[in-house]
């Protein structure tokens, strides 16, 4: 039976994997974005509701602006590599919200929430561009759906599937609660280092697609290193250190300039 139960998990581990765009790393899915959704668009709805909403003052149509730009352009680059179903995900929603929190996150199916207290140090479209970037590129990577299947994984192993169908109800809950972060005060719970890092390479060519200069970015990450002073910001404690994240995005300029230019 034991050996059996390996041979089903090797087999599982195989079919359930997704390749991500762009960087082309294989990532566990044995969940799929049609079953996350549904509670994100309710939590969304929820973190909406919670804060006061700004969209409509001239620092949120930038937001928007940028948030509707960027996401064609990585529509139009998902659909040319063959991503249409993927696509077909994605009900893109742009907010600015009021808060003093220094953080901006995206939701899969693009629910993304910028706080007021991230706008002075993006200074402008381009470096809202930035961390519009970074922050869809999640979504674009299904991060969350990777960790939901982890977490599955770990949680209930070779159960996963029939707790899934409604055995224990509870667990699937809370899993998928930990997974797209809800609960957490920033909206989202921090990911691991692997996978900021990775939207920080997909958010540095994304943004060079939607014709926003990508040499920005290094420049917005010493702004922010330098806004946290002895404390760093929400934004920055949950991700690589300044000085890593500003090497590797400067290794993946040559490649971003190469879509800026066209």
């Amino acid at each position: 039976m034991k050996k059996i139960a390996i041979i089903f998990a090797c087999g599982l581990l195989a079919y359930s994997c997704a390749k991500v765009p762009l960087t082309g790393r294989s990532a566990l899915a044995v969940v799929s974005n049609d079953e996350i959704q549904p509670l994100v668009n309710e939590e969304y709805k929820k973190a909406v509701a919670a804060d006061k909403t700004l969209t409509s003052t001239p620092d949120g149509q930038k937001v928007v602006r940028v948030g509707k730009k960027m996401a064609a352009a990585v529509e139009a680059y998902l659909i040319s590599e063959g991503y249409q179903e993927l696509v077909d995900d994605f009900a893109w929603e742009f907010n600015l919200l009021e808060s003093e929190q220094v953080n901006a996150w995206c939701m899969p199916g693009g629910k993304v929430a910028f706080y007021t207290g991230i706008m002075p140090i993006t200074q402008d479209e381009t470096g809202i561009a930035v961390v519009m970037g970074h922050e869809i590129a999640h979504a674009v990577a299904s991060h969350s759906r990777e960790r939901m299947s982890n977490g599955m994984m770990i949680n209930m192993g070779m159960s996963a599937f029939s707790t899934a169908l409604g055995q224990n109800p509870t667990m699937m809950e809370q899993i998928l609660l930990q997974s797209v972060g809800v609960g957490s005060e920033l909206g989202m719970l921090s990911f691991s280092r692997k996978h900021e890092l990775e939207a920080d390479e997909m958010g540095l060519i994304f943004m060079a697609m939607a014709g926003y200069d990508p040499r920005a970015a290094p420049i917005f990450w010493e702004r922010m290193s330098a806004a946290g002073g002895e404390a760093p910001p929400e934004f920055l404690s949950t991700h690589p250190g300044p000085n890593k994240r500003i090497e590797k995005l400067n290794a993946n300029m040559p490649k971003a300039l190469e879509y800026y230019k066209q």
